[in-house]
């Protein structure tokens, strides 16, 4: 009987060993598959090409390092969090790289600017910038407005270029942004633009004489009524083109990029097929740098455009 009573309660005892390695197995299971797809997806959000190239309140600067500028600025600043106006100044990613562009802009320039005239520029870096300035200057503004009017529009435009040269380059170093890849950042560009051309046209030509320039003359007057429509159109279509032309320009190029190190990603079974994707991000990256000259150069080359057709509406 005993013998009986034992061998019951062994299988009992068994069975529910059985049962208990099974629902460990199972919970074992659960949280692998979990932490496999948490994984997953902090992986798939690593080399998402979307979730590097729009704006975020904190700065990656490595995959397990991040700075929450809300956080960090709220200990110190409170004021910024609380403040009468309800609105939360805590400056962003584009930002930061809008403020760090123009204090590069401001100390590399100032480092290499000649204080004295008529001495040669000494130096790799101050030769560099020297062959843009005179470049910008001699081929691009005094070729399209003019020595005289040009002199005028010149520190604006060779501003504008800078600007956005560095904005364009910042995007290319590892843990930075494309400020330029921001809308918000070419519209406001673009807008600075547009009020320039506007008030430069009305200080030359009068109020009157602005507005009066949007009907070409010799114009029948049948035709008045359409024109008037049509170049307040014209008006407002040029600065969104430089805001979408740069915009679109700069961020596309940062998706390709990314998107070819996802296919590094992609291609981990098979590791000889990824070398295709890495020589394709490097020669895109190579081709990003002629990207960032280029788009800075027609952003200023429209901008006179634009400016000098307001200026003189007859040329």
């Amino acid at each position: 009987m005993f013998f009986a009573s034992g061998t019951n309660h062994g299988g009992d005892g068994h069975e529910a060993v059985v049962q208990d390695a099974a629902h460990a197995t199972e919970d074992a299971a659960h949280a692998v598959v979990e932490h496999g797809a948490e994984h997953a997806a902090e992986h798939a959000n690593s080399v998402d090409p979307m979730s590097h190239v729009v704006n975020h309140d904190y700065w990656e600067l490595t995959h397990s390092i991040k700075v929450n500028f809300h956080d960090w600025l709220a200990a110190k600043l409170p004021f910024l969090e609380h403040n009468p106006l309800g609105i939360d100044f805590t400056p962003t990613m584009h930002v930061l790289m809008l403020w760090i562009s123009g204090l590069a802009l401001f100390l590399i320039l100032r480092s290499i600017a000649n204080k004295e005239e008529g001495m040669v520029p000494k130096g790799r870096l101050r030769n560099f910038f020297e062959s843009i300035v005179v470049f910008l200057r001699e081929e691009v503004v005094y070729n399209i407005m003019g020595d005289k009017v040009g002199r005028r529009f010149l520190p604006y435009l060779l501003t504008v270029f800078f600007f956005i040269l560095f904005a364009n380059l910042l995007g290319l170093i590892p843990s930075m942004a494309t400020a330029t890849g921001n809308i918000n950042v070419t519209a406001t560009l673009a807008i600075f633009t547009f009020l320039m051309t506007q008030l430069s046209g009305m200080r030359e030509n009068g109020f009157v004489g602005h507005w009066k320039g949007l009907v070409p003359p010799g114009v029948p007057l049948i035709l008045i009524p359409i024109m008037i429509p049509i170049e307040i159109m014209g008006m407002f279509t040029k600065p969104f083109a430089l805001t979408v032309r740069l915009f679109a320009n700069m961020i596309a190029g940062h998706i390709i990029i990314l998107s070819f190190f996802n296919l590094i990603f992609a291609m981990g079974k098979m590791p000889y097929l990824a070398v295709l994707p890495f020589a394709g991000a490097v020669a895109i990256s190579a081709f990003e740098i002629f990207v960032a000259f280029l788009q800075a150069f027609i952003f200023t080359f429209l901008s006179t455009i634009f400016i000098y057709q307001a200026v003189h509406p007859d040329h």
